[in-house]
């Protein structure tokens, strides 16, 4: 049987992803000087104004407004009449401490077994969290994704460097897979809309994508004569970023996850520090899913944790493996359960998530990146 599968990515320059990398930067600098910095931190963007609103407790004192420049201009914004520049927006601040409420549920203690008093970090608040994986590409992620991510990411590069100079930051790709009988064979469609300056030819941004971007990006085997390409469709994108439209931080939970292949559990990551479950159980999800992959339980897999605000421990854990284990779930499940300690301080803990590590995660995806620590294969 023969299906196609569709995901999107975006580049750094779209609206929504300017504001999740701004969150992102904040958080990083404030984990710079204060690694127990909690911070839930938004972003709006819009017409040459960014808002910045949340909370933020830390011992850190962090010129937040140097941060957020000196994010737009990282993604090459510095243009106000066609999207955004970083040297004129207007910047507004909005932020207080994180709620006591809050604080009471993450920060708590209990008993041991011997009686011994054992500080541990509660859940930041209810909720689910997915991860996944499958043996279709060497990243252990979906296809489709993979390569709307790689074609996204090259957008990015052959502008930073003058490849194609003409280009401006905001930009987005799709890609169709068809599967047959489950399988990844061929790239059916690709889609590309980028920004460019006034007076490029229409011609030339076609050639140019067609042959620095997507050639580069698939491999020749997956395309062939009945493949489709629109770049560019409606003819002109000029205008762009927070101008052509607004951006908010949250907005692209799909793209950040597996494009839609998998399940989302509905929290956004950026802008949170790692005592919010939303992000740091996600990540830990991705790292047991792929490494059930990767140590040869399954051909694909999908975890879900669930917690309770306040409570340290998931309040269950379900395992997926699609027919494709190896060894009984309930074996898999059962692994997980003596190898890895799922406590938001545990997780924290294993995979290091009180480093400054949060800008490399906020464009491309938050997983399939082989330099993060979630996505290290381990024997276990």
């Amino acid at each position: 049987m023969r299906k196609l599968f569709t995901s999107e990515s975006v580049t750094e320059g779209h609206p929504d992803k300017l504001c999740d990398y701004i969150s992102d930067s904040i958080l990083d600098s404030y984990l710079e000087k204060d690694s127990n910095s909690r911070v839930a931190c938004e972003t709006v963007a819009g017409k040459n104004q960014i808002f910045i609103t949340g909370e933020i407790s830390s011992k850190a004192n962090v010129d937040i407004e140097e941060v957020v420049r000196n994010a737009i201009k990282e993604i090459g914004y510095d243009n106000e009449k066609t999207d955004l520049d970083y040297r004129t927006c207007k910047i507004i601040l909005n932020i207080c401490k994180q709620s006591s409420d809050i604080a009471l549920g993450v920060d708590n203690s209990f008993e041991n077994k011997n009686g011994e008093k054992v500080e541990s970090e509660g859940a930041g608040d209810q909720g689910i969290m997915f991860g996944y994986a499958t043996d279709e590409t060497d990243s252990f992620m979906p296809m489709p994704i993979y390569f709307a991510h790689k074609l996204s990411k090259r957008l990015t590069d052959v502008r930073k460097s003058g490849e194609i100079p003409y280009l401006r930051p905001d930009g987005k790709t799709q890609v169709t897979i068809e599967y047959e009988d489950g399988l990844p064979v061929r790239v059916d469609t690709i889609v590309i809309s980028t920004q460019h300056l006034e007076n490029i030819s229409l011609e030339e941004l076609k050639k140019d994508v067609k042959e620095k971007v997507i050639n580069v990006v698939i491999p020749a085997e997956l395309r062939d004569e009945k493949t489709k390409y629109y770049i560019n469709p409606t003819g002109r994108f000029v205008i762009g970023g927070p101008l052509g439209d607004s951006g908010l931080t949250g907005r692209k939970i799909i793209i950040d996850t597996y494009g839609g292949y998998s399940r989302h559990g509905g929290g956004a990551f950026s802008g949170k520090d790692p005592t919010k479950v939303d992000r740091s159980a996600a990540y830990m999800a991705r790292f047991i899913a792929k490494n059930i992959v990767a140590n040869g339980y399954a051909k694909k897999c999908e975890i879900q944790f669930s917690y309770a605000i306040g409570v340290a421990k998931p309040i269950s854990i379900y395992v997926d493996t699609f027919g494709t284990n190896t060894i009984p779930e309930d074996e898999i499940i059962s692994k997980i359960k003596s190898t890895f300690d799922l406590t938001p301080r545990g997780i924290i803990n294993k995979l290091n998530l009180r480093t400054p590590l949060y800008k490399k995660t906020t464009n491309y995806g938050h997983f399939g990146k082989s330099d993060l620590p979630w996505e290290q294969i381990i024997k276990f």
